[in-house]
């Protein structure tokens, strides 16, 4: 539910960019999920209200890239807390638990993407330390 989420959410902020959330997106992106539960350079991590999934975070290792000119790094490729449960530090708490994981593992950084227009989102990853350093441009051809 909550991965079917965060596809129709940035597909708000750009629908030539993102995927739509079709009627088994729900069921695919758990299943994704799921796939990164056995690998040891990943981690999803939830928090839980009353016995009720309200968000989780999705991160990883990733090797030196010359492609991106940059080291070894932690990822945290997804941070998702449902509507009603935002603003209740659940959030926070999900980027210091990647950022405890990502450190137990050695990593030196933690990188993050985030969409243009998801300004709710950079406010919470600027509070929890993040500072800006690239901006993504899409053409579409």
């Amino acid at each position: 539910m909550l991965g079917a989420m965060l596809m129709r959410t940035h597909y708000a902020f750009d629908p030539q960019r993102f995927l739509a959330a079709g009627a088994q997106a729900a069921k695919g992106y758990a299943n994704f999920l799921e796939s990164q539960l056995d690998d040891e350079e990943s981690v999803v991590f939830v928090a839980e209200q009353d016995t009720r999934i309200i968000g989780y975070v999705y991160a990883g290792l990733e090797p030196m890239s010359w492609k991106e000119l940059r080291g070894p790094a932690a990822f945290i490729h997804d941070v998702m807390i449902d509507e009603e449960a935002q603003g209740s530090g659940a959030g926070t708490a999900l980027i210091d638990a990647a950022i405890a994981w990502a450190r137990e593992r050695g990593a030196a950084r933690v990188m993050l993407w985030t969409a243009e227009r998801n300004t709710k989102a950079q406010r919470l990853f600027e509070r929890t330390g993040f500072r800006r350093t690239m901006i993504e441009m899409t053409r579409e051809l």
